[in-house]
């Protein structure tokens, strides 16, 4: 039986928001973030897409050492050690900015803070499952989402807004070196936020319990994760449904890493030339708030004519960014609200078409016995056809350049519109079967 004794001292308002916020904010950091600073620090495109990318690994395979942290400690224990490491690593990466080596250590920070951050992950879902009966994890599941995409606004909207004024302000100083000094400041920013999120919720955080089906050992945890495992792969449909979720985000992967360094390329070199302030409002500000918009209504658009129904519709939304894009590349205006509008359009199509995916995935791979693991599994496998395309983009943008490669992006969205035709349902449609 659960224990809900830790949840009843502190009203979930207190830390729902917060740790959710932690949760957001190191993965938009590693993810997005740290893409546009390594391109201020002159890094090439090649060595940004496949670093950066590859950083996502841990949070694609952090089920395989989740039943672990049922055995050691407690999920707040868990919670506040990783926001406090994470943020330590944060304010590490600010220091090494200005050594020779810069990229290198940066990166190697980066792949502590992933595994911090996966595991943090884990955690504070298991906090909330355990700590919170199902009547108030439905109450606040909106306040998950939201913070979480305040994190991504806060990130990838103000730091990067706030790095470009103080690449400015530092220029009148030392024009060589005021990148440098700007990105320390917002790595420091970020890591001192974490650290003092990790003290708040020391105080504030419910401890979790352990779920009943919690592994009594190391030995019981691998078996557990072996069983769970195998009978993900005797699922019916199992390899088409995986071949399914690889294709549908195909494309973002391959195009995601490269769009902010497509907007603060140069014209001379088939960019748009934006600045870091015009990045971080349109694309990181208000891009965000329309990819919220768009998955809203496209779950009430799901909920209405039900997934099997509209599933190749959705895949065609999802897929109109990556024309927008080729679009911009191809006639380069320099009128920002029209590239503004541009911008915003795409992220409401890619949050409208992306809760497709995610419905997907828990109503017809997640079903049957272990429902939260096997979704699990999904979404980490939905993970790793994200990240292998991002790691290989910069190179090919570098043989190709911007029109010819979101040309690219567009014939690799074909295979998703196929699947999308094809894909057997096995569990009923609730309002796409007749």
């Amino acid at each position: 039986m659960l224990d809900f004794n830790s949840s009843k001292t502190r009203n979930p308002i207190t830390w729902v928001p917060s740790v959710y916020f932690a949760m957001g904010l190191p993965f938009v950091a590693l993810s997005l973030v740290s893409v546009i600073m390594f391109a201020d620090l002159g890094v090439s495109e090649a060595k940004i897409t496949f670093w950066t990318s590859l950083l996502i690994l841990p949070y694609s395979l952090k089920p395989i050492w989740s039943p672990l942290l049922e055995l050691y400690g407690t999920k707040k224990g868990f919670v506040v050690i990783t926001q406090m490491l994470s943020g330590i690593c944060f304010g590490l990466i600010a220091f090494l900015l200005p050594v020779p080596d810069f990229f290198a250590f940066s990166i190697a920070m980066m792949a502590v803070i992933a595994f911090s951050g996966a595991t943090h992950d884990i955690a504070t879902d298991g906090i909330y499952l355990t700590a919170l009966d199902k009547q108030t994890q439905a109450r606040y599941i909106g306040w998950q989402g939201a913070f979480y995409n305040l994190a991504k606004v806060l990130a990838n909207g103000g730091m990067v807004w706030l790095a470009g004024i103080l690449i400015r302000h530092f220029e009148t100083a030392n024009p060589e070196k005021a990148p440098v000094f700007a990105w320390m400041v917002i790595m420091g920013i970020i890591g001192v936020l974490l650290v003092a999120l990790s003290i708040y919720h020391y105080t504030m955080l419910p401890t979790g319990s352990k779920t009943e089906e919690a592994p009594s050992d190391f030995g019981d945890a691998m078996r557990s994760l072996w069983q769970v495992f195998a009978d993900f792969f005797k699922k019916k449909y199992i390899w088409i449904y995986i071949l399914f979720i690889i294709c549908y985000r195909l494309t973002e992967g391959f195009a995601v890493k490269m769009v902010p360094l497509f907007l603060k390329a140069k014209l001379i070199d088939g960019g748009l030339g934006l600045s870091n302030e015009s990045i971080g409002l349109i694309y990181g500000t208000l891009g965000t708030l329309a990819f919220i918009v768009g998955s809203i209504l496209g779950g009430y658009f799901i909920a209405h004519f039900g997934l099997r129904k509209v599933l190749f519709s959705l895949v065609c939304i999802f897929n109109i960014p990556f024309a927008i894009y080729y679009l911009l590349a191809h006639f380069q205006p320099d009128n920002i609200t029209l590239i503004g509008s541009g911008l915003v359009l795409e992220y409401f199509c890619y949050g409208f078409g992306f809760v497709g995916l995610t419905l997907f995935m828990m109503q017809q791979v997640a079903p049957g016995k272990h429902s939260m693991a096997h979704y699990a599994f999904a979404s980490g496998i939905m993970n790793l056809g994200y990240m292998i395309p991002g790691m290989v983009s910069g190179l090919i943008y570098e043989h190709v350049g911007y029109e010819n490669f979101f040309i690219i992006s567009l014939v690799m969205a074909i295979p998703a519109f196929v699947l999308a035709w094809l894909v057997p349902f096995t569990h009923p449609d609730k309002k796409g079967d007749d």
